[in-house]
């Protein structure tokens, strides 16, 4: 038996990066910050999300940069050669099955308003 599952809750670091296809699918790429259970840090973990569909959509009209989310999901590899120096890279990668919008209504109305108030 095997078992991939990945189950994180922390903060946005910046609003989604969502890309339509002519197919109709929606993918979402965010930056989730997690605090480490250790106190002797404040450094935060810092992680790739990748959604898909329904939920990609979700995240984009949703999430913003501060909110708190809690993801579970899978863990894979993104691998690609580098086009400068011809090295095989490699980076982690969440891909997200389900997105929990965490936090009270006040916080995320007043994220979106900070956010509407940019423009």
């Amino acid at each position: 038996m095997s078992l991939n599952v990945v189950t994180l809750v922390g903060r946005v670091g910046g609003d989604p990066d969502v890309k339509y296809f002519e197919s109709g699918t929606v993918k979402c790429k965010l930056t989730l910050a997690v605090r480490k259970r250790s106190r002797n840090t404040d450094e935060p973990d810092w992680f790739t999300l990748e959604i898909w569909g329904k939920t990609a959509q979700i995240a984009a009209d949703y999430v913003r940069k501060g909110a708190q989310i809690g993801v579970t999901g899978s863990l894979k590899f993104d691998h690609w050669q580098d086009r400068s120096t011809g090295a095989n890279r490699s980076m982690p990668v969440i891909k997200v099955d389900q997105l929990d919008l965490l936090g009270s209504k006040r916080d995320n109305e007043s994220s979106m308003s900070q956010n509407h108030s940019e423009f």
